[in-house]
């Protein structure tokens, strides 16, 4: 039997009602689940990084999503990081069987997890942070260790799936500028979009990076540009979505 059918639903820590942000087409719900196996130096959630004191529950997002009489037609499962929790396959067959779409936010380090959900048509998009280039500076830009390996595959999982997917990078200064952005784009050339995201240091995780001085909006147009070489479209969040088609690299 497959573990993931009898663990438990993973606690839902927030929720937000709607958003026209966080899946570009859609008018969607927002469930926050807590806990993180990162430690991002730059990450704005830290109070989700800990399991809430209140969780809320499933049914009363379904009945508030319900009552919205159809305004809503998809979920944005984000944390933390969902893929961390056993029972998310049963969280996303419930959002399912409630008529709607899914769409899953994830740091990329439980490949696995991931497949399941993608083989299992449990998710329709698929928002991965893509944190740094695939060496040392991973490490650093996530706070802690991690498989490098496993990102990687969650990467190509994702280029060969018929399901919509984007990339992320937040971009802080302290670890990401045009070098990067070069050494990045090689690894995923060809790949449709890549959000470049401006870092707040307002509630960083790290204290140390709450003086840091975010790039201004000339010089987050200058990554995209070189991010553009390699990928489709390569986007500085909130950008209009039409713009800026670069040619990219098959």
């Amino acid at each position: 039997m497959n573990a993931s059918a009898t663990a438990p639903l993973p606690p839902i820590a927030g929720y937000h009602p709607t958003t026209l942000v966080d899946w570009p087409g859609r008018l969607a719900a927002i469930v926050f689940l807590p806990r993180c196996n990162l430690r991002c130096p730059f990450c704005h959630a830290g109070a989700l990084l800990a399991d809430p004191a209140e969780t809320i529950p499933l049914g009363a997002i379904l009945s508030h999503i319900e009552s919205r009489g159809g305004w809503i037609d998809g979920v944005v499962i984000c944390g933390g990081e969902p893929t961390i929790w056993p029972g998310l396959a049963l969280l996303c067959a419930e959002f399912r069987r409630a008529g709607l779409a899914v769409k899953l936010d994830t740091n990329g380090t439980r490949p696995d997890r991931l497949a399941q959900l993608l083989d299992a048509g449990l998710v329709d998009a698929v928002s991965m942070d893509f944190k740094a280039p695939l060496d040392e500076r991973y490490h650093a830009a996530c706070g802690t260790a991690v498989d490098l390996e496993a990102v990687g595959r969650s990467l190509d999982l994702l280029a060969a799936s018929a399901a919509e997917y984007e990339l992320r990078t937040t971009v802080c200064p302290a670890f990401i500028g045009e070098r990067e952005v070069h050494d990045m784009g090689e690894r995923i050339a060809g790949a449709d979009r890549w959000v470049l995201q401006r870092f707040e240091p307002t509630h960083a995780l790290d204290p140390a990076l709450r003086g840091v001085r975010p790039y201004d909006p000339a010089q987050m147009e200058a990554l995209a540009d070189i991010g553009r070489a390699y990928v489709r479209r390569c986007l500085v969040r909130g950008q209009a979505e039409t713009e800026h088609v670069g040619a990219g690299r098959g």
